[in-house]
């Protein structure tokens, strides 16, 4: 396995490329190579200078959760085998392996599901200046940090790349996406959110927070999408220090 970073990749013949924040996702016809580089992306910025075998981290984490969410909601993972690539593939195993996915297409939602179970980030900036995150009301007297009764689900926009999310309230989510489709994303984020934090936190690892997102099948089915449960879509604090009341050590 090489060490030297990937930051972006340029694979001729593989069909046309988009480029995102960190990954690069080629158009195989009826499937998706999505390919995660070793880019930093921080505050919706890229950053230049990459980090060897990032991608592979990500990509790991995103199929182990894939895999143990398959019984709960579609996701759109195909394989990880490189056998099972086209053979166009073939000069490029070296850069793919450990790094790709091979994925169905779907129609991702405008909107972007955030749930946080604790208070940090600009939810803690919120909270300070309206005792509300997303339009939630929140008890008074809460600090940084602190661990919220129960996880809430706190949607964003979906922002260009070079561009910013924005927090919206969940009745302006349910414009944008329909109120049936709004209340199973919220539900399921929720639910994806309780397992991972429970499992996560018997392993000395505190999930504060975190983005999923979801898109729609060809068979309008909703589809869970993109990347789970990574440190670039999450906030991850070693349980042995979390001391609530302010910042936290992060991984």
């Amino acid at each position: 396995m090489k060490q030297s970073a990937l930051r972006e990749t340029n694979f001729e013949g593989l069909g046309p490329c988009h480029r995102g924040k960190v990954r690069d996702i080629y158009d195989l016809g009826n499937r998706l190579l999505l390919i995660t580089s070793d880019r930093i992306s921080a505050f919706d910025v890229v950053m230049n200078e990459p980090v060897p075998d990032k991608g592979r981290v990500l990509t790991a984490l995103s199929v182990f959760w894939f895999r143990k969410f398959a019984g709960l909601v579609p996701n759109h993972l195909i394989s990880i085998n490189l056998n099972d690539l086209p053979s166009s593939c073939l000069p490029y195993w070296d850069e793919l392996d450990g790094r790709f996915m091979l994925i169905r297409k779907c129609k991702p939602l405008p909107v972007e599901a955030i749930v946080r179970g604790y208070l940090s980030g600009s939810g803690w900036k919120d909270y300070q200046e309206t005792r509300k995150v997303c339009g939630i009301p929140l008890p008074r007297f809460l600090t940084e940090s602190d661990r919220l009764s129960r996880a809430i689900f706190t949607p964003s926009t979906k922002a260009d790349l070079g561009a910013h999310d924005v927090n919206i309230p969940f009745e302006e989510a349910a414009v944008l996406v329909g109120v049936g489709t709004a209340e199973f994303v919220r539900d399921m984020s929720l639910k994806l959110y309780g397992i991972a934090h429970d499992y996560a936190l018997e392993r000395g690892i505190i999930i504060a927070d975190t983005k999923f997102e979801f898109g729609l099948d060809e068979n309008e089915e909703l589809t869970l999408i993109d990347e789970v449960l990574t440190p670039d879509s999450s906030r991850f604090w070693p349980r042995a220090t979390y001391r609530p009341g302010g910042p936290q050590k992060s991984y």
